[in-house]
């Protein structure tokens, strides 16, 4: 009986073991916390071999709705440092993070954008777009952020971190110029990008496409049949052949606009899935921010060209 007992408590203690070093990753490296995996990726690429990274939202979940579980609050607690994007994306959040804040390091990544650079939201004016991913020379703006957050809570390894960077915003750069050579194929009159809800603003300024979205910046936007009719009625006068859903949005509203336009004789087809407010799955080109952004560059040209 005593043996069963100590190979059950050494058992037990083996488990533990196992768990922590899930939890804490490689010894002294720096944990990070994001909430998108957008900014998680910008940890990674920055962070390299010194942090262990952990993105609350995967591929499919809408930060604007999303609500922290009690593992959510369990990762932040044992964080070292928490990057969010900021401006009411994580809305549901926000209280969250304000306790955060005052027991380490928690940066708000898009709220170090210049103000002037920035988009209000049409419904509420003093609230800023928080969707600057889709603008690369605005995203580099939450790379630095990272990169002093790091540099900050790890200045031994500061000149990596910030080497990592410049790296990091070099791929950036030609990924900018692969979306701007690509977009050009597409017939200035077709330039015309109908998603499901307002994500695409910055990327639309960036490109030149005109952006229509039947919901607001945020997903908690009611739309009704008049938002409906308002866009069956553009895509038909100007002829567009194609809509995109989204894949963290539910792809009903823009089916309906299909629908309606095919009622109405324009024929109307779904162009692609685009990824607006999360990424694709991990281990997947799709579940990076670079390869991310070319698969919306390539389903929109060939949808519109």
């Amino acid at each position: 009986m005593k043996k069963l007992i100590t190979i059950a408590l050494l058992s037990i203690v083996a488990l533990v073991g196992c768990n922590a070093e899930a939890d804490t990753g490689k010894e002294g490296n720096v944990k990070v916390v994001t909430t998108i995996a957008q900014i998680g990726d910008i940890v990674e690429n920055v962070g390299g071999e010194h942090v262990d990274v952990k993105s609350l939202m995967g591929p499919g979940t809408d930060p604007h709705t999303y609500k922290a579980t009690t593992s959510d609050i369990d990762n932040l607690q044992k964080a070292d440092v928490i990057f969010y994007n900021g401006h009411h994306l994580e809305g549901q959040m926000n209280d969250v993070f304000e306790k955060m804040r005052s027991e380490k390091p928690t940066h708000a990544v898009a709220e170090a954008i210049p103000e002037d650079m920035l988009d209000a939201d049409p419904e509420n004016p003093d609230i800023p777009d928080p969707h600057v991913w889709f603008d690369i020379n605005l995203w580099k703006y939450a790379v630095d952020e990272v990169t002093k957050g790091l540099s900050d809570l790890d200045p031994e390894n500061k000149e990596y971190y910030e080497k990592q960077a410049e790296n990091y915003k070099q791929k950036l750069d030609d990924t900018h110029t692969y979306a701007k050579e690509q977009i050009s194929q597409i017939p200035e009159e077709s330039r015309v990008l109908v998603t499901a809800h307002d994500a695409f603003h910055y990327f639309g300024k960036a490109y030149g496409l005109e952006v229509m979205g039947l919901q607001g910046l945020s997903t908690e936007s009611e739309y009704g049949l008049k938002d409906v009719q308002r866009i069956i009625d553009t895509v038909s006068e100007r002829n567009i052949k194609a809509v995109f859903v989204e894949s963290s949005v539910n792809e009903r509203s823009i089916n309906a606009v299909v629908e309606g336009a095919k009622a109405e004789g324009h024929q109307l087809k779904i162009g692609g899935e685009l990824y607006s407010d999360a990424m694709g799955p991990a281990d997947t080109e799709e579940g990076t921010y670079i390869g991310m952004f070319k698969h919306n560059i390539d389903t929109i040209v060939n949808a519109l060209k």
